[in-house]
């Protein structure tokens, strides 16, 4: 009985070190043949335990197997980082995610859920480094204890590895010989000092402004007049116009929606941007855009932020023609930011009269939001046109449950939405299913364009000029683990005047952008727009 507990705790301790240097950091990579290589680091770790005297071994295996548990939870945070943001997980830059996650996850599954699994999650790491110190302790003794067969299997073990390497010898179509576990520490090295060295980098190249000294009436005079309103559809990405599974029902909307608009007497045009960001993290989208500079990582957006740079929405601001005002109805505490965008006003998520439920992550339904923009904004009398710059939240994942469509004179404070929330999925049931997150992705993506289009065909004037745009893709597990990085962009207005000056950007009539309309990176958007209605660049360094 001894002898057996003994081999079961040495044969769990091996295949938990082995799963550890063997682990891949994508879900797909996650398959059966993964774990069956040999692993230079455990070959190198048996010759070091073997050539320590006791108490340094001791040592060096508690640090061993604790180094193992930081690896483990760093390629799972890569695993967690790749289907959610389609990037590995940064060491410098996305500590700072982490507490977004869990509000995420209290807004979406509650917040007993959310500290539950924080405090799990600390534990379960605090319990894999006690188990993996203890597994390499074991192993370690058992290598001393039978040092003579334990050297010799290693040397056997190093020249088959490197017999392996030398031949590039396979077995279930992956090579034999592996060192997993240095590359990947490695990677995580260099995405360590590359984000340090960005900083600078970019914080030098933030100075920098094609139009940062430009006049006040030298900045959008072609628009002067105009009631110009930027807005964002959350993860409203190229997927949902071109995906097999998405796109029927998006199509039908983006059609209707434009022949309905066209009858109204609006027309529009539309192309791609390549977004800084994917799956989440909106505001480096919105930031990229408004900037015209590539902000893909949180460092880069505080850095921005905190500066002077022109973003496209001061630039309506700096001009004093226009007012300028935010809608954020995801905004639920202070936004500092507002300042950096030339907002004059700021209505966040408790001053847009929101009376009804929350759709999981999103405070109130597109349609609602839009309806109190109008009420309480774009709706009244004022002395200046306005620029408005209007965050839409329905289409964020779980996308569980989806407003739907109500008359717009039924909307009241929204409570009319009680009935539609609680009949709607729940986003459990939606998330641990990726054909169901397709379809739900899909009809919120409906959700939010018919509301955006319905609100221009019934309160857009003359004078209204709409540009609306996705701010990334969704999550990897819907756009795909290969999908490009690119949104739709329209720009919608009755003034035939308004389109003529983008003529030469050479996009598709229509809400819907062909699939090889042109395609520029987001950054590039700021520049060009400030251009094609009439800015005059006066550059600052």
């Amino acid at each position: 009985m001894r002898r057996a507990l003994h081999w079961t705790t040495t044969t769990l301790a091996a295949a938990l070190i082995l799963a550890a240097l063997l682990l891949p950091n994508t879900l797909p990579a996650l398959q059966p043949n993964r774990f069956t290589r040999i692993p230079a680091e455990a070959i190198i770790g048996a010759v070091v335990m073997l050539a320590l005297p006791r108490r340094p071994r001791l040592i060096a295996a508690t640090l061993y197997g604790i180094g193992l548990a930081v690896l483990t939870v760093l390629n799972l945070l890569d695993i967690g980082f790749n289907e959610y943001l389609g990037r590995g997980f940064n060491a410098a830059l996305d500590w700072d995610l982490l507490p977004d996650a869990q509000s995420y996850v209290a807004d979406t599954m509650g917040g007993a859920v959310a500290t539950g699994a924080a405090i799990g999650g600390v534990i379960l790491i605090l319990l894999l480094m006690a188990l993996m110190a203890a597994a390499t302790i074991h192993l370690s003794t058992l290598l001393t204890t039978h040092k003579a067969r334990a050297t010799q299997g290693a040397l056997i073990a190093g020249t088959v590895w490197i017999t392996c390497t030398a031949l590039n010898l396979q077995a279930f179509g992956i090579p034999i010989a592996s060192d997993h576990a240095a590359g990947a520490l490695r990677t995580h090295a260099q995405r360590t000092v590359d984000s340090l060295e960005d900083e600078a980098r970019f914080a030098e190249e933030a100075k920098a402004d094609t139009f940062g000294n430009t006049p006040p009436d030298q900045l959008l005079p072609d628009l002067r007049g105009k009631d110009v309103v930027f807005t964002f559809i959350e993860s409203y990405g190229r997927s949902a116009i071109e995906d097999p599974i998405m796109a029927p029902g998006v199509g039908r909307t983006l059609a209707a929606s434009n022949e309905a608009l066209a009858k109204a007497g609006f027309h529009a045009r539309s192309g791609w941007l390549t977004s800084a960001t994917f799956g989440g993290s909106s505001w480096l989208g919105h930031s990229t855009t408004m900037s015209g500079l590539w902000i893909d990582n949180q460092r880069r957006y505080r850095t921005v932020t905190a500066g002077e740079h022109l973003t496209l929405t001061k630039a309506f601001q700096k001009t004093g023609a226009w007012d300028t005002v935010g809608v954020m109805p995801g905004v639920q505490k202070g936004w500092p930011e507002s300042k950096w965008y030339g907002l004059d006003r700021l209505y966040n998520a408790w001053q847009l009269g929101y009376k009804g439920p929350k759709f999981s992550w999103s405070t109130m339904p597109d349609q609602y939001a839009l309806e109190a923009f109008q009420r309480q904004i774009h709706g009244k009398k004022h002395d200046k046109p306005l620029m408005s710059f209007v965050i839409l939240t329905s289409s964020h994942q779980p996308w569980a449950p989806i407003p739907k469509m109500v008359d717009w004179d039924d909307l009241g404070d929204g409570s009319v939405f009680d009935a539609i929330q609680k009949a709607g999925k729940k986003p459990g049931d939606v998330l641990t299913d990726t054909t169901k997150s397709r379809e739900e992705y899909g009809k919120s993506v409906e959700y939010s364009l018919t509301s955006l289009t319905q609100w221009m065909e019934r309160y857009g004037t003359d004078d209204t000029v709409l540009v609306f745009l996705g701010d990334h893709q969704p999550m990897a597990r819907v756009s795909g683990n290969h999908a490009s990085r690119d949104v739709p962009i329209s720009i919608v207005a009755k003034d035939p005047k308004v389109l003529d000056k983008i003529a030469d950007w050479n996009w598709t009539d229509g809400l819907k952008p062909a699939n090889d309309a042109p395609v520029w990176r987001m950054s590039a958007f700021r520049d060009r727009f400030l251009t094609a209605y009439g800015s005059t660049p006066h550059a600052s360094n």
